[in-house]
């Protein structure tokens, strides 16, 4: 198990292709030589990279020390209202699987579904029967099914909602998002490193500490409306938020150890090298 946090971004900065690279098989050695250890795989718009293309980018992750994560596509609807849509949502589960698999990568991420034209009652329902249909076709795979806590208002994915998803079967797990979780709020969320160190101490209440302490996540500041998210931003922006800098200390301080997938827009490499400094001198200033 890690032995410290460890950063990376979500998908390739502009940077990345700014430097001449075109392949993401590339990746995993451009992320080594700035000192990142993480990447996710972002398949959001379908899983478009094919067997050979997956495994070359594994190869080179093993290579290098990148740990992989894949981010699966935002058309799975786990509490869509219409039932062949919803179980379709199975079926592209199953294929994010096969493609962590080919990748060599230990997590999937998963949208937890829209609560916009029901209740937030009957979405979670429909999240869970597609969540247990789910685990029957999959298995026992070694693969972390990722549920991620949701930016908008009207999605479903609180952290008390992704908590009570991942109940249900020892292989989800929580992927928690602060910058959603902060945009869901309207700003102001994660003042102290005291409120981080409390969404912490909630998942391993409820699911253990070892999932606590090694969780995926997600960050980035996100712009936001009365709605929620509204869109991405880098870490640039002084308005918004989150502030990465209370995280930093809580992890330093309770030797918490998660992946850290930045996600800002454009700037996501450049943005998590700046969390890891940033973690590293709160390790260093204990």
């Amino acid at each position: 198990m890690r032995k410290q946090a460890i950063f990376g971004p979500g998908g390739n900065s502009e940077s990345f292709y700014n430097a001449g690279y075109k392949s993401t098989i590339d990746a995993p050695a451009y992320l080594a030589e700035l000192g990142l250890g993480a990447y996710e795989f972002e398949a959001g718009n379908g899983l478009n990279a094919g067997e050979k293309t997956l495994r070359a980018i594994g190869d080179e992750a093993v290579k290098h020390g990148i740990e992989l994560s894949l981010h699966t596509p935002y058309f799975i609807s786990l509490s869509g209202t219409d039932p062949e849509k919803r179980l379709k949502s199975i079926d592209y589960i199953e294929r994010s699987l096969q493609a962590a698999t080919w990748l060599g990568a230990d997590t999937i991420v998963i949208h937890s579904g829209s609560a916009a034209k029901i209740s937030r009652e009957e979405a979670m329902t429909l999240a869970r029967d597609t969540l247990e249909k789910t685990l029957e076709v999959v298995g026992d795979t070694p693969i972390h099914l990722g549920l991620e806590t949701m930016g908008k208002l009207n999605q479903l994915g609180t952290l008390p909602e992704v908590l009570a998803l991942c109940s249900i079967d020892p292989h989800l797990y929580p992927v928690v998002d602060f910058g959603h979780m902060n945009a869901r709020e309207r700003g102001g969320y994660f003042p102290t490193a005291d409120s981080y160190r409390r969404v912490f101490d909630a998942v391993a209440e409820k699911l253990g500490d070892e999932k606590a302490r090694y969780m995926h996540c997600h960050f980035s500041k996100i712009e936001f409306t009365d709605a929620g998210e509204k869109r991405h931003l880098t870490f640039a922006d002084e308005v918004y938020g989150p502030w990465f800098e209370p995280l930093a200390e809580a992890l330093a301080r309770d030797n918490l150890c998660p992946r850290i997938i930045c996600e800002s827009a454009g700037t996501m490499s450049e943005d998590a090298l700046f969390m890891q400094r940033a973690y590293l001198a709160a390790r260093e200033a204990l």
